[in-house]
This record gives structure tokens, C-alpha cells and sequence, in this order.
């Protein structure tokens, strides 16, 4: 039943499913949302002079206690009878925020949805390259001439990819602005992006036999093992490395990575090929009660030492271990399997992100042409 807020009451509600509202008993208006991780914040919810609904953060607990957060909640009803409107007023001010305030912002309430990695580049680049350009302009007052001032400046310091990646923070960020109502518009559109060549390294027929031949040559089993389940399933090694027995269904064959797991956020289920699954058979039976498929390698930076060296008996300097998911790709492709077969083995969820293998799918084409060249020689 709702009551008055207090402290004790508000350290006691529980997160649901999605974000509620505790409303106060004695201050019509005044409540705390309560988010499914369990954030507390104090706010007022009105009606402005036009019927608008709105609501007004005053600020999280328990840096706010609740008899302040009801003080302010209390002044700031009384402007509303008088016809403000506070939240309207804060949305205005914003638009005189600074981009390092943008920043602030950015990096508190979206770089947290980000990969580990993902969060150390974008901090790289706000403090290498858009802070130190941007840092004093008001977020209202950044037009695409200065967004394409610090593109052309880190493009002509020879960082191409640099200043891309720069551009696509900036115009996340900006894209933010506006749904934050700090501007109206992204000033990054219509800013050109450098021509980028997609890296795509494959692994040639020798080259493969060269790195089977390494593996048989290296001491670190697991992270052998951790190579071997990438060339055969083609997938991440983060995947690899965070994998469970309970993924697995060792009768019917299958993979099944949880979303958590995956860079889609999606649950991807994997036929294994009869190898990888004779493979996994036999270290199952080798290691029954364990959780985990590669308890000592369970981390990515601990494969690194014996991929450098595999790498280098195999003579492949210039293939990463990414690589060796394009390989697997290239293989069905030159297998004459179709780029929407090659995209679901790969857990792929938009087409073009499978488009890259297109021009290696050319087997169908070939047999094409060879079936046209047996009729032109008089075969039929």
C-alpha cells in the first residue's frame, strides 16, 4: 500500500521487471522510480499550464535523503502552480552545456551498455582527439564545419580509420544531444566518412596446413584446443573462452551461445561439425565435472602467448586470431555455401555484415561457366 516516503520505506523497495514510480501519500506528486538494477532516484511528476505531462528528477538516493528530496519536491510544486515549468527550464538550459558536459554525460549514461573494449577506445578518443577540439563549444553551437575540421585534421595526420571511428562517437553522441533536447539536429550528417577497405584475411589451403602442423608442436593443450574450436566453428574467441558444458549438446551436435555471450545480444544455436564434435566428446569424457570448456584459458589475454607462437612456427605474421573466423567463412563460401548459410553459422543478424564473403562465393559460378564450357566443347 503506498504510504509516506521515508528512508527506511525507500531503502526497502524492490526493482521489478521494468522502471515504477513509489508515490508519497502526503505530497501529491512526489515519488521515487525505482529501475531494475535497483537505482533510486527522487522526482516530481505535473502538469504544465498546457496539459503537458512531465517529470522532474531531483536526484538519486542515497545521495538525497528523502526529507530533502520532499523540501525541494515541495519548492518545486509551488513553482508549478505558479505556472513554471522546471523540467522545461532544464531542457532549455542544457542547450548552453559545454561538449565536455556532453561527454560527462555520454560516458555516464550510454558507455555503460558498451563492451569493456568498446568503452577504452571511445575513452581514447574523447580524450585524444574530441575533448582537446571540442571541449569549450557549447553543444548547441557544434556545426558540421567544425565536426569536419576534426575529421580532416585527424585524417591528414594519416589515422583514415582514426577519423571515422572519431565521427561515428561524435555523431552517437550528438545523436544522444537531441534525444536528451540539449540540440535539435546532428550536426555529424552529411559530414564524408574516409573510403575504408575492409580487412579480410584468409587462410589459403597450405597456410592451414601449416598452422595444423604448429598446434601438433605446441605444449599449451587448452590453448590448442581454444585454436582448433575457432578454425572448425568459426567463432569468437570471446565466445570460445567464456563457453560452458551446459552450451553444448553433445548427442545432437549443437552450440548454443547464450546472447550474453554474443556480439549481437542474441542467442546463437551452431551445428558443430562431426570433428569439433569428436573433439569436444573427448574432452568431456577427459574432464566430466567441469563447468567450464576452457577452465584455464577462461580468459582471452591467457591465449595470447601460445597463439604468437603457433602463429610463428606456421609462418603467418599477418593473421590474427579474428582471421581465423574469415577463414571458416571463405571455406563455405568457396564450398558453394549461400551468404545466408554462411551468416547464420556465423551468428550473423543483418545481411550486410555477411556481404563481405560474397565475392568468395563464387563456386556456383564456376560450376556455371564450366557446364557452359562443356556444351561450347560439344559435351552434353
Amino acid at each position: 500500500m503506498p504510504s509516506k516516503l521515508s528512508e527506511a520505506g525507500v531503502k526497502k523497495l524492490k526493482p521489478r521487471a521494468s522502471n515504477y514510480i513509489e508515490f508519497d501519500t502526503t505530497l501529491p506528486g512526489f515519488g521515487v522510480v525505482v529501475t531494475p538494477k535497483g537505482v533510486k532516484s527522487y522526482c516530481i511528476t505535473y502538469r504544465t499550464a498546457s496539459g503537458r505531462q512531465r517529470r522532474y528528477t531531483i536526484g538519486r538516493s542515497p545521495t538525497w535523503t528523502t526529507t530533502g528530496a520532499r523540501k525541494a519536491a515541495q519548492e518545486l510544486l509551488h513553482r508549478v502552480g505558479l505556472g513554471e515549468d522546471p523540467q522545461g527550464g532544464r531542457a532549455e538550459a542544457r542547450g548552453g552545456e559545454t561538449v565536455a558536459g556532453l561527454a560527462e554525460r555520454y560516458i555516464e549514461k550510454h558507455l555503460p551498455k558498451k563492451r569493456p573494449r568498446s568503452q577504452r577506445e571511445d575513452r581514447d578518443m574523447l580524450r585524444l582527439h574530441i575533448l582537446p577540439a571540442l571541449r569549450t563549444m557549447k553543444v548547441r553551437d557544434v556545426d558540421k564545419e567544425a565536426v569536419d575540421a576534426l575529421h580532416r585534421k585527424i585524417t591528414k595526420a594519416g589515422k583514415l580509420t582514426r577519423a571515422n571511428s572519431v565521427l561515428r562517437l561524435l555523431s552517437k553522441m550528438f545523436s544522444l544531444s537531441v534525444r536528451w533536447k540539449m540540440r535539435e539536429d546532428n550536426p555529424c550528417k552529411g559530414v564524408e566518412k574516409n573510403h575504408e577497405e575492409p580487412r579480410g584475411r584468409y587462410l589459403k589451403k597450405a597456410e592451414i596446413e601449416r598452422l595444423w602442423q604448429a598446434l601438433d608442436g605446441e605444449r599449451d593443450t587448452e590453448s590448442v584446443g581454444v585454436v582448433l574450436l575457432a578454425m572448425l566453428t568459426g567463432a569468437r574467441l570471446s565466445e570460445i573462452t567464456k563457453a560452458t558444458w551446459s552450451q553444448f549438446d553433445l548427442e545432437d551436435g549443437v552450440w548454443t551461445k547464450p546472447s550474453s555471450h554474443t556480439k549481437q545480444k542474441s542467442t546463437h544455436r551452431a551445428p558443430l561439425a562431426p570433428r569439433a564434435l569428436a573433439m569436444l566428446q573427448a574432452m568431456r569424457e577427459d574432464n566430466p565435472h567441469e563447468t567450464m570448456l576452457f577452465p584455464v584459458r577462461g580468459k582471452i589475454g591467457t591465449v595470447r602467448p601460445a597463439w604468437e607462437r603457433v602463429r610463428a612456427a606456421a609462418k603467418l605474421d599477418d593473421v590474427r586470431f579474428h582471421d581465423l573466423r574469415h577463414s571458416f567463412a571463405s571455406l563455405l563460401a568457396g564450398d558453394g555455401a549461400s551468404l545466408l548459410v554462411i551468416g547464420k553459422l556465423l551468428g550473423h543478424t543483418q545481411e550486410k555484415t555477411t556481404a563481405r564473403y560474397a565475392s568468395l562465393a563464387d563456386k556456383p559460378l564456376r560450376d556455371a561457366v564450366a557446364r557452359v564450357g562443356d556444351r561450347v566443347g560439344g559435351d552434353q
